[in-house]
């Protein structure tokens, strides 16, 4: 790799058919620093190119760039279904913390849940503005998504 082209946010993985050995772990790096005769480099992916969160910085000369070629920013490039999957498990986790919240005060998310029927279903039963059902309904809903997120 030429250093002299070498930018902030750029990404490098050390080469394999480096003769000397590399200053680094394999992986893929970020350039973090450029400075006139050393380079930082934040390590960000793993030696398969997915994206790590090691904190590992290493400073490395820039004749040492020799033994590096370019390499894709590794953020954002898992696959689908893994995607798919920690989408899932991060909805259910939410779904549960909300339920355990509202679990921790039974009687306030009774009453909440009380002001959202009143509000929404109130037409029916009693003869009171439509304004005021409103009003019931979402003092019924913000009482159950406080309870939920509150935990």
């Amino acid at each position: 790799m030429s250093s002299p082209r070498i930018a902030v946010y750029d990404h490098l993985r050390p080469t394999s058919e480096a003769t000397d050995p590399s200053p680094v772990e394999p992986g893929v790096y970020r350039v973090v620093g450029v400075g006139e005769g050393t380079v930082t480099l934040l390590r960000v992916g793993d030696a398969d190119g997915y994206r790590v969160n090691t904190g590992e910085v290493a400073t490395v000369d820039r004749d040492a760039l020799a033994g590096f070629d370019p390499a894709d920013n590794p953020d954002g490039n898992r696959p689908t279904g893994e995607k798919a999957r920690r989408f899932a498990e991060s909805v259910g986790w939410n779904l549960r913390a909300f339920v355990a919240g509202l679990r921790a005060h039974p009687a306030l998310a009774a009453v909440a849940l009380a002001l959202v029927v009143v509000g929404h279903q109130g037409h029916r039963a009693l003869s009171v503005p439509e304004s005021w059902l409103t009003a019931v309904y979402f003092l019924g809903v913000l009482g159950v998504v406080y309870l939920g997120a509150r935990g």
